[in-house]
């Protein structure tokens, strides 16, 4: 097949490289945006009369037909026309010939598929920020369930202080939220419209770039040639940004499949969530969980490989930047595969609340609570903290809770403590008295869900 850039060449280019050189397995997808730009380039044209408006009219009305056919399968892409680009625009010459080769009048393939794919990731961008606002929505209906579940929470994945599973839950509410608010500002930067750029040089050609802006929804144009074309900072960035994404994802499913073991018995994954084992029957196995904590390092993969790729090419345009695609299109299909499915799954466990609340009663999650009362009491805080430190040796000594402990063995430690060392300590109080903002106290938390519905609302 003749190259539409062929006229220098004397011979075809080897089989072998056509195949290699070809990108059009992976740009396909990005036909709609190719032809939404096109369409916007044709009528720029014509209105700047760079080509007759006969033909812009021809050009648009069969790009749309075209359009028509790819979502209908009745078009065939060829490896030989090497890109998405290059078979819509010969499909397009096939059709309506010579006013289908006015087309690329003023626009380069670096600068046009340096729009292509800013305009499909900023589709892709939205499609990703509804998942995330349903994660987020997910979040804040559980935890308005689980105000009053008591759970340990944990430092070093040691039982710190009780805290209640809406508390942990809004954790993972304000991750996802700030990853919402990365990809907005990801979209702001990513969309300026590079056509226009040409090459690398701009071109002589008077167009009208803050017309096309204005049609495909950019909010400005590229103001240097060479950082159009050359420019993948808002693949890197959204790669970032994906890549902190499943990080919370991972961390989220890390918990759940320590919690699902029997050793935490905290929650049980539905069975549509969960499989088995061929040989061991008794066997449910989180591995929705435990997939999304293996993909993430494949979404961490393409961050890097992306840096890589860039990190040594001269201005302007390079092959080299083809490689751009393949990564950040499986890390965009990646995160899209993995927030749903998360969110079923989260929303169909069961929360074994009884067994939180005996997970928060053992190691002594109330130690700091003693402390805190002994400092009431009028001890010094690093006494205090001593104090309980030797009441806690003497209750693994004894095999006791620190609430199973009796009057006179609380004396033993301390003349301050009275009577009401046990409603102090008790897990209830240990919760509910931390109600400063950001604590884990029932009404604390409550204003928090609240707090979170506003701005959730104010982000749609």
């Amino acid at each position: 097949m003749a190259k539409l850039w062929g006229g220098r060449f004397q011979k075809n280019t080897d089989a072998k490289v056509d195949d290699f050189n070809s990108s059009i397995r992976f740009d396909q997808r990005m036909y709609r945006q190719d032809i939404r730009g096109s369409i916007a380039h044709a009528k720029m044209l014509g209105k700047q009369g760079i080509i007759p408006q006969e033909d812009a009219d021809k050009i648009t009305a069969e790009l749309a037909r075209i359009l028509e056919d790819i979502e209908a399968g009745k078009i065939e892409f060829l490896i030989d026309a090497e890109d998405i680009h290059m078979n819509i625009e010969k499909i397009l010459i096939d059709r309506i010939g010579d006013a289908g080769k006015r087309l690329h009048t003023g626009r380069s393939r670096n600068d046009q598929v340096a729009l292509d794919i800013r305009m499909y990731l900023r589709d892709e961008v939205t499609e990703i920020s509804a998942m995330l606002t349903h994660t987020l929505e997910t979040l804040i209906s559980l935890a308005e369930e689980h105000t009053e579940t008591i759970m340990p929470g944990y430092t070093h994945l040691q039982k710190a202080q009780p805290i209640t599973f809406a508390h942990h839950l809004m954790a993972y509410f304000e991750m996802f939220y700030r990853d919402a608010g990365r990809l907005s500002d990801c979209v702001r930067r990513m969309n300026v419209l590079p056509l226009g750029s040409g090459a690398l040089a701009g071109t002589t050609y008077p167009l009208d770039r803050e017309f096309v802006a204005k049609e495909l929804g950019f909010d400005s144009v590229s103001q240097n040639s060479l950082d159009g074309v050359s420019d993948r900072d808002f693949a890197i960035e959204l790669a970032s940004t994906l890549s902190m994404i499943m990080m919370h994802l991972s961390r989220f499913c890390e918990e759940l499949i320590l919690w699902s073991s029997h050793e935490f018995s905290f929650v049980e994954m539905d069975d549509a969530f969960s499989t088995g084992s061929s040989i061991m029957p008794q066997k449910k196995n989180p591995d929705v969980a435990e997939l999304i904590r293996g993909k993430t390092g494949r979404v961490y993969g393409h961050l890097m490989g992306l840096l890589t790729t860039m990190k040594g090419i001269p201005l302007a345009y390079n092959k080299d930047m083809q490689e751009d695609k393949e990564p950040i299109f499986d890390a965009v299909d990646t995160v899209k595969l993995c927030l749903p499915v998360f969110c079923d799954m989260i929303a169909t466990m069961t929360v074994r609340k009884e067994s939180m609340k005996k997970g928060a009663a053992g190691g002594f999650t109330n130690a700091t609570d003693v402390a805190d009362y002994l400092v009431k009491k009028g001890v010094p805080f690093r006494e205090a903290h001593a104090i309980v430190g030797k009441m806690v040796f003497y209750a693994i000594e004894h095999d006791k809770a620190l609430d199973e402990l009796t009057m006179p063995e609380f004396k033993e430690c301390s003349e301050a403590i009275e009577e009401d060392i046990y409603q102090a300590i008790s897990l209830e109080t240990c919760v509910n008295d931390r109600k400063l903002i950001g604590g884990p106290a029932k009404e604390t938390v409550e204003k928090a869900i609240a707090n979170a519905k506003i701005r959730l609302s104010e982000m749609r």
